[in-house]
Order: C-alpha cells, then sequence, then structure tokens
C-alpha cells in the first residue's frame, strides 16, 4: 500500500509538473506579445518603463517556471531528494512573489490609471511626429474602437498641428462616417473638415480601453490563478514524496 502511494504520488507530481512547465510557456508567451504586438493598447504605453518592466517580468517568470517544471519532473521521476527540496523552496518562492505583486497593483491602481492618462495625453499631443508605431497604434485603436481622444475629442485640442493650422484639422482615425459627407481615404494623420464641429466620434476611448484591459486582466488573472493551484497542488506532492523516498542511514552502515 505504501509503495502503490508513493509511486501514484511521484506521477501526479510529474503531471502538475508537465501542466506548471506548460502554464509557463503561457506566461512566457504572452509577455512577449505584451511586448511584441504592433497594435493594441500596450504599444501606446510602450514608452512607460513600468510597462516594459511588467513585460520583461513576465517573460522571466514564465522562463522560470518553465525551467521549475522541468526540474521538478526530474526530481519525481528520479526521487531526488535534493532537486525536490530545491523545487519545494523556489516554488514557496514563487507563490509568495506573486501574492506581493498582485497586492502592489491592487493598490497602486490610481496611480497606474493616472500614469496611463499622462502618457495618452503626451501622444496626443505630439501626433503625428515620425509616424511611429505608437501613433499607428493609437489610430488602430480610435479606428476599430469607434472613439476619439481618451475622454473625448477635446483631448486633441492641445495637439500642435491642429493648433498650428490655418485649416480646419482633426485626426483622420476619428472620423464618423455617419456624420461626414465626404468620407476621406486617408485612416492615419489628419483630415480637413468644412465645418467647425469636427465629423468625429464624441467618445472617448478611455471606456474601451478599460474594458480591454479587464478583459485581458481576467485573462492574466486566471492564469495566476490556476499556476498558484498547480505550484499549492506540487509544493504538498513534493514535499510529501520528500519525506516518502527512502533515506540511507549511515549509522547502520558497517564500519571498516
Amino acid at each position: 500500500m505504501g509503495k502503490g502511494c508513493l509511486t501514484a504520488t511521484k506521477y501526479f507530481l510529474f503531471l502538475f509538473n508537465l501542466i506548471f512547465f506548460l502554464l509557463g510557456g503561457v506566461i512566457l508567451g504572452f509577455g512577449l506579445w505584451l511586448l511584441l504586438d504592433n497594435q493594441s493598447f500596450i504599444v501606446v504605453l510602450s514608452d512607460s518603463m513600468a510597462v516594459k518592466v511588467a513585460c520583461y517580468i513576465l517573460i522571466g517568470v514564465g522562463a522560470f517556471s518553465m525551467l521549475l517544471g522541468f526540474v521538478g519532473c526530474l526530481g519525481a521521476i528520479y526521487e531526488v531528494r535534493c532537486l525536490l527540496g530545491l523545487y519545494f523552496t523556489c516554488l514557496l518562492l514563487i507563490l509568495i512573489a506573486q501574492i506581493a505583486a498582485g497586492a502592489l497593483i491592487y493598490f497602486q491602481k490610481d496611480v497606474l490609471d493616472k500614469e496611463m492618462s499622462n502618457i495618452v495625453t503626451t501622444v496626443l499631443d505630439g501626433y503625428p511626429g515620425n509616424s511611429t508605431k505608437t501613433e499607428q497604434a493609437w489610430d488602430f485603436i480610435q479606428r476599430t474602437m469607434e472613439c476619439c481622444g481618451w475622454s473625448g475629442r477635446q483631448d486633441w485640442t492641445g495637439n500642435m498641428v491642429i493648433v498650428n493650422s490655418s485649416q480646419l484639422l482633426f485626426p483622420c482615425s476619428c472620423q464618423n462616417t455617419s456624420l461626414s459627407s465626404t468620407n476621406s481615404s486617408s485612416t492615419d494623420g489628419f483630415c480637413e473638415s468644412s465645418t467647425p464641429d469636427w465629423p468625429v466620434y464624441e467618445e472617448g476611448c478611455s471606456n474601451s480601453v478599460e474594458t480591454w484591459a479587464r478583459t485581458n486582466m481576467w485573462v492574466i488573472l486566471g492564469v495566476c490563478l490556476g499556476v498558484a493551484f498547480i505550484e499549492l497542488l506540487g509544493m504538498i506532492l513534493s514535499i510529501c514524496l520528500c519525506k516518502s523516498v527512502n533515506v540511507v542511514d549511515y549509522t547502520k552502515v558497517p564500519k571498516y
């Protein structure tokens, strides 16, 4: 019975480490997506050091989780006590770090919202500049989400191109085709309006972006909860297996 339980524990631990390895790959892929995707709101925030650091942390955590899952599989199959102990310790540290990071994000939410608003305002005031990927991403957001500015169309009034132009310019990506009699073929840059009242969407992009962020946040939260559940199971199984592995009693070894 004891040997059967030990075998079952060993293979369950191997299975959970395999799942942990795959979830680590998901986190790694998510971090790379945030860092490399050119058509998401993250690109607008790419100038923020905090966002870049968060992406690199996700990539590092994902890679480390995959390595840890591999170590756990080796420790489970070959019943190596030192690997099992190292595996348990690393899982405990990762779980503590996840809890601390979640608490930090929750309590610093207002600071993050303020930084997000400042970054978007800077992008709008400096648009179109050199037509960077940040500005292209913002055009994509306004065009697909059918919105204009961060809180509304008035956010564009601080743009230097619009202020210094003798024409009635407005951002083409904001154009509301139902209000415009002459639709422009351009989807980026600035278009000329025939009246002072711009034919653009009235709603700002903040609500749409917040919905996007909440949707992706649930994905992140679901992945983190799944990883935490696997971590707890892995810790329990690893400590049980570590205690069950036979240890050589050196006091009974004949002395020569």
